[in-house]
């Protein structure tokens, strides 16, 4: 797979692709044409093999800090109706496009994470900090709503609706501390290693059964819209699934040898 990437670095090792943020010189924001290329990024991601786990970061000690102010905000505030409309389900499909693609999605979060920022660390699936990063949902700073890029429908389910209510209320910046003990942040990490860690943690599931971990990242989203018997239904439809797969096979004929199984998505 050839990605030629404009506004931001993609660097692939092995099975890992790593999306940099790369205007450090602005704590990474994000424009027009950089929302609309990592959207097409996580598409196409979703139908290739030879990538099975991606790390998000940004450049320069800071992760991003949200729409750019001059190439986004301003323009925003002089577009007609359907201009806007077009916008805001371009920055919707981003999200959607992160949740949907197959391959899990570690965030790795220094510094500023605000904003548009904070909504695509929340749309990953893990997210590793350093002790500096401040996530900010600051939506209302600009007097725009919490609800925005998922905010309202996501947040409480990582953090609960007291604790997402406070932050898309008031836009303050939740501490890494406090991301940490409110399960937004899956590990806390020394900022020297933070790009280390999470390119490991990447490389783990890389190396595990992408047909799997498919299934689990498709499931996690989906029933939270069920009841408890539809998600037994479709959880024991996914597992015979699966069970008829060759990873299954080679999984069971490694344990019978003593061996690390070696899985081929198939």
């Amino acid at each position: 797979m050839t990605i030629s990437a404009r506004h931001f670095i993609w660097q692939v090792q092995g099975k890992v692709g790593t999306v940099t943020l790369n205007r450090p010189e602005r704590k990474n924001p994000l424009t027009f044409g950089s929302y609309a290329e990592l959207r097409d990024l996580f598409r196409e991601l979703g139908s290739t093999d030879s990538v099975r786990a991606i790390v998000l970061t940004g450049a320069g000690g800071n992760f991003c800090s949200g729409g750019d102010v001059h190439e986004i905000i301003g323009p925003l505030t002089s577009m007609a109706p359907p201009q806007l409309r077009e916008f805001t389900q371009m920055t919707g499909d981003l999200v959607k496009a992160m949740m949907t693609c197959p391959h899990p999605i570690i965030a790795a979060i220094d510094g500023v994470c605000a904003g548009a920022g904070a909504a695509i660390a929340m749309a990953s699936d893990v997210r590793f900090a350093t002790a500096a990063a401040k996530t900010s949902f600051l939506f209302v700073r600009v007097g725009l709503a919490g609800c925005d890029m998922g905010a309202c429908a996501i947040l409480p389910r990582l953090i609960g609706q007291g604790r997402a209510a406070e932050l898309l209320y008031s836009g303050r910046a939740m501490s890494a501390d406090e991301g940490s003990s409110w399960g937004f942040f899956n590990r806390i990490v020394p900022a020297e290693s933070l790009l280390s860690e999470a390119q490991a943690f990447a490389a783990e599931l890389a190396a595990g059964p992408s047909l799997a971990h498919a299934v689990t990242k498709k499931m996690l989203h989906e029933e939270w819209t069920m009841s408890l018997d539809q998600a037994l239904q479709a959880e024991g439809a996914a597992q015979a699934a699966l069970m008829q797969t060759a990873d299954f096979r080679r999984a069971y004929e490694a344990f019978v040898a003593k061996r690390k199984p070696l899985f081929e998505g198939s």
